[in-house]
């Protein structure tokens, strides 16, 4: 075994995209779950799982997307939204047929549509397309929620991978509000990065996955699958398929985005408002990891709060943050004008401080 193997998110589309090595920013920062009982209706007899079952319900609401621009092209999953033909899928499946290009549908029937893109916000890897000439047959997927997750509660990941149609893996959830930092390109070719409280999985997820579901197994989505880890270079493995550790955009989020999307054709995001790093603070005795404050924006939400640099911040609405990329996604998840409760640590001491979230100038 390598001394040490470095985890790299890697878009799991149909390209197997390059990124960069996050070392231990990447697994850091999960939060302690709280006990929440699971639902029944994700247990049939015995307490065991009806895994058929879930299948059978979910699987008419994954397609298969096929995009083509140039003489390059991309394949990835996608989720039915509602009857009207509407699709989530990753932004990074589809971003190459944003300003020239096609995007193809195969549903579950193996029949083929054609689609348009409605929206795409590469901040948060997610986009919505829709089918032209819908059949009234789409069957739109339930939405769960994200609140109510727990690590170990058994999962299917459904999608595309390596072209392979309607394949159904299962697992259970690995860790809840995993910080994954991927990048991504805009419809200007600009790249920005995507900074996720993830859900992790060990459910396989290879290329071609991106833009299907995770869902409970009472057949509600949970979660939209976009990336996977790979085995950094420094271990000497060329590895670049499914080693248990994948990532999904949670539903809430999902939710807000493609809401958004559906009816501007773009997303606002919330903004806090500071420039941070990861960092470490000492309380009761104790070191804590955190999103140590370097900068406050003048004029920001942060600002009016009274954030000031030096701060540490150690918890958003009851969640610990353990590094500054864990700070940056658990504020892409709320809204603009939404309040959220910081834990901070300033001058050894805790104190809470709420603050009013902006709206970010772009993408």
């Amino acid at each position: 075994m390598p001394i040490a193997a470095i985890l790299a998110a890697a878009l799991a589309s149909g390209t197997t995209y390059a990124l960069t090595d996050h070392g231990s920013t990447t697994s850091a920062g999960a939060t302690s779950p709280a006990t929440v009982k699971l639902n029944p209706a994700d247990y049939q007899n015995n307490n065991a799982v009806n895994w058929t079952s879930t299948a059978s319900k979910v699987s008419p609401s994954v397609v298969s997307i096929t995009v083509r621009s140039g003489n390059s092209g991309d394949q990835g999953s996608g989720v039915v939204l509602d009857k009207s033909g509407d699709i989530v899928t990753n932004n990074h499946v589809v971003s190459a047929a944003v300003n020239s290009g096609t995007v193809q549908v195969t549903l579950s029937n193996n029949e083929t549509y054609g689609a348009s893109i409605v929206g795409t916000d590469a901040s948060t890897d997610l986009a919505v397309i829709k089918l032209k000439n819908p059949p009234s047959t789409l069957t739109p997927m339930p939405l769960g929620s994200a609140g109510s997750l727990v690590v170990g509660q058994p999962v299917m990941a459904v999608g595309n991978p390596l072209g392979l149609s309607g394949t159904v893996t299962t697992g259970i959830i690995s860790a809840l509000n995993r910080p994954v930092n991927t990048s991504e390109s805009d419809s200007a070719a600009t790249t920005l990065p995507v900074v996720t409280n993830a859900i992790q999985t060990s459910a396989a997820i290879n290329p071609g996955n991106s833009g299907g579901a995770l869902v409970s197994a009472s057949g509600k989505l949970i979660g939209i699958n976009s990336s996977i880890a790979t085995l950094g270079q420094s271990s000497g493995s060329s590895q670049s398929g499914n080693i248990g550790i994948g990532f999904a955009i949670p539903v809430d989020v999902v939710k807000n985005i493609t809401g958004q999307l559906l009816k501007s054709g773009k997303a606002t995001h919330a903004q806090l408002g500071v420039m941070a790093q990861d960092g470490t603070t000492t309380l009761n005795g104790a070191t804590e990891a955190a999103a140590q404050v370097k900068s406050v924006n003048s004029g920001s939400a942060a600002g009016r709060a009274g954030l000031k640099p030096g701060d540490y911040i150690i918890d958003v609405d009851g969640q610990q943050v353990a590094s500054s990329d864990s700070l940056v996604g658990f504020i892409r998840a709320r809204n603009v004008g939404q309040k959220v409760v910081l834990t901070v640590v300033r001058g050894g001491q805790q104190q809470k401080v709420t603050v009013t979230l902006g709206e970010a100038s772009s993408n």
